[in-house]
């Protein structure tokens, strides 16, 4: 029997890796690209862009999420609807398309948008990393604002943004305008989960929890604990709604994993912000730069 996620489609992309286990090296819009083997799982891959890591798919499991951030996005998709639950999902910056084959393989019939700026980098994994041709995945290449501009109201049941230019969200998807457009797309119920990054002393965090809140009423943040005591430069993972949110459940996921996160709401949350202002378009920068010792 295969395992959960494995099809058609993934066994035409093991074949493909198999011939090539190998480190694939290839130029696209935004810089050096790499593919390399996961030399623990047969059909593991690593895609990173100029030396930092992006993403990392299991062609055999599509369920296995390696990287942290992707973890706790994972556990945030699994307690957005009852198990199994076809979900309307809007992915904004694709990467290896990891969270969507995620969400395929454990929401089977589900129907998901791919915005993934770099054209590129969206031919490189067609090719070499091929998605399932039976999941409902559609991949367009443009810029994740303006192509969410294109998405109609209430769409979605789950909008989830993990972009990155450079290992720095740009400036134009931090903003207060960015994240109505968002509420817009999202259906009365949906929630928005997006991947931040930030080094002490967490002001883009803080900033950007201040802006969430002035769009939706539920927020609740999932990071490592020495990022949430700003030691280091790391992922925080970001969950909105304007309905309560499966917060007792997500501590619990998120507590238990390999490398156990915590996770804030309500008041502790918003003390943590600690007064921050919203940002808005016209003050919007560029997420911080992380240090050079962060992916070494």
């Amino acid at each position: 029997m295969a395992r959960r996620g494995a099809s058609a489609g993934g066994a035409s992309a093991r074949k493909r890796s198999d011939r090539k286990r190998e480190p694939l090296v290839a130029e696209v819009d935004g810089g050096r690209a790499e593919l390399v083997p996961d030399r623990e799982r047969p059909h593991g891959w690593t895609l990173l862009l100029d030396d930092a890591p992006q993403s990392h798919v299991d062609l055999d499991d599509p369920s296995f999420l390696s990287f942290e951030y992707q973890r706790r996005i994972g556990h945030m998709i699994d307690l957005a609807a009852p198990a199994q639950q076809p979900l309307q999902v809007l992915h904004l910056g694709g990467g290896a398309f990891t969270l969507a084959r995620y969400v395929a393989a454990t929401r089977p019939r589900s129907t998901q948008q791919i915005i993934e700026v770099d054209a590129a980098l969206v031919q490189l994994v067609r090719r070499e990393l091929p998605l399932d041709p039976q999941a409902r995945i559609r991949v367009r290449s443009a810029d994740a604002r303006a192509g969410l501009a294109k998405i109609q109201d209430g769409w979605a049941d789950l909008v989830i943004a993990d972009v990155f230019s450079g290992a720095r969200t740009p400036a134009h998807l931090t903003s207060a305008e960015f994240l109505a457009e968002v509420r817009r797309v999202l259906k009365p119920g949906g929630q928005y989960v997006a991947n931040l990054a930030d080094g002490p002393p967490l002001a883009h965090l803080r900033g950007q929890i201040a802006t969430a809140a002035t769009l939706f009423p539920e927020l609740a943040l999932a990071a490592d604990p020495t990022v949430w005591r700003g030691r280091r430069f790391g992922n925080a993972v970001l969950l909105a709604s304007d309905l309560p949110l499966a917060v007792a459940e997500l501590t619990r996921r998120v507590a238990t994993d390999p490398h156990p996160g915590r996770v804030e709401h309500g008041r502790a949350l918003a003390d943590f912000t600690g007064g921050a202002a919203p940002v808005t378009d016209a003050g919007a920068k560029a997420s911080p730069a992380p240090p050079p010792s962060t992916f070494t």
